[in-house]
């Protein structure tokens, strides 16, 4: 029988980077991460926009605007460090109209508050960082977005746990655990502590270890559109004025790492946890239980859950979704838009009580094992502070190190 003194289920990003602070921390302890696909960041870590949020969207209480602000510097310090690709674009925060500039003031606040940059400019100023982004009086710039390949970046923190002793087992499917025993698709294995970081599957092994008990996941989907004509139409990220009361963005345009354009996300309501593509990964019992809790946000409108899906229902619509990013640029083809891209599927989580949706970071655990139950965008930028926090809260609730 295998034996660890840390097992970590899911090697996405967070798996990734926990496994990277415990073994700066604790050079001389056995880690393993069990992984069910065949490689790291096969679901929404290998998926994402790849851009590495500035933290002035997030109120200066959560953890989530600590974490954004430091995650951006670590990262892109990293992937400097690494030879990775960055693209250290920027973005721009539009306004349609008078209606959104409050907005635009809000986000200021937060970003000042938060010790972000974030510069004010008007509709001429923004001509000298993209002259095709269109703007209401004023908008918002900042600096310090940047975009990476976030595959290549799990591949390369993947390369720098082996070097440090991290076992991998992959197409290993976590199935049932009895006391400090897991039982996977490949066979038992032994741990002193437990770290649960499986993703959509989180709050799922979380109940089978008695945590979580008010948590559910829902699973939204998000597909950006590629812009095929150019890679100069759009020379920095555009965003438009967020609704702050959900957790999702809004249709932006994307600078990727090789400086290609794309036009999303969606945040359409998924119906299984990994509904990728017509019925890939279908399964009855997550069906069930997803749409009854999908049927209750719409029947009580929490959140205002039925506009937002019949607005993302609408972004299948090609043209629609296209003429979404419209106002925010002065002149576009929309013949120039090509093929959908890989989706990707946000793990949100639900507080089933409320029924509301959960904006920041949650962890729950104790002495024998911590669950990462939600790792809520951005986690990619923020996850190397977010894992020492993780493994801050582990030492605490082991009264030290392992080893």
């Amino acid at each position: 029988m295998r034996k660890y003194d840390y097992i970590i289920i899911g090697a996405g990003i967070i798996g990734l980077t926990i496994a990277r602070e415990l073994k700066k921390r604790e050079p001389e302890v056995s880690i393993c991460i069990l992984e069910k696909e065949s490689d790291v960041a096969a679901h929404a870590s290998g998926r994402n926009s790849g851009v590495l949020h500035a933290g002035f969207y997030y109120s200066a209480n959560s953890l989530k605007a600590k974490f954004t602000k430091e995650g951006n510097q670590a990262m892109r310090a990293y992937c400097k460090l690494n030879g990775l690709q960055l693209n250290e674009c920027g973005k721009l925060v539009v306004a349609k109209d008078e209606s959104e500039l409050a907005g635009l003031e809000e986000l200021k606040l937060r970003a000042d508050i938060n010790g972000v940059q974030l510069i004010w400019m008007n509709e001429q100023e923004i001509a000298s960082i993209d002259p095709n982004a269109k703007t209401y009086r004023k908008a918002l710039y900042s600096p310090t977005t940047a975009s990476v390949d976030p595959v290549e970046v799990c591949r390369t923190l993947k390369r720098e746990n082996v070097e440090n002793g991290v076992e991998f087992h992959f197409l290993t499917k976590y199935r049932k655990h009895r006391g400090d025993l897991l039982f996977t698709s490949s066979g038992t294995f032994k741990y002193n502590y437990l770290i649960n970081c499986a993703g959509l599957y989180a709050d799922s092994i979380a109940h089978d270890f008695g945590f979580g008990g008010k948590y559910t996941i829902i699973p939204f989907k998000g597909i950006y559109l590629k812009y095929t004509k150019n890679k100069t139409d759009v020379v920095t990220n555009i965003y438009p004025v967020p609704n702050l009361k959900n957790p999702f963005l809004g249709v932006h345009y994307t600078k990727t790492v090789d400086g290609s354009i794309k036009i999303g996300p969606t945040a359409m309501p998924a119906f299984w946890r990994e509904n990728y593509q017509g019925l890939q990964g279908f399964n009855l019992k997550e069906f069930l239980q997803i749409v009854g809790f999908e049927l209750k946000l719409f029947i009580t409108n929490s959140f205002h859950f039925r506009r937002l899906a019949f607005q993302e229902m609408r972004k299948y619509i090609k043209s629609y979704f296209i003429g979404l990013g419209m106002g925010m640029v002065r002149e576009i083809d929309p013949k120039g838009f090509g093929h959908f891209l890989r989706p990707g599927i946000r793990a949100q989580l639900l507080n089933v009580e409320t029924l509301e949706l959960v904006q920041d970071f949650v962890i729950e655990g104790d002495k024998r094992s911590m669950h990462v139950l939600n790792a809520v965008s951005p986690a990619f930028t923020c996850s190397m502070p977010f894992a020492a926090y993780v493994v801050d809260h582990i030492m605490k609730q082991r009264g030290g190190a392992l080893s």
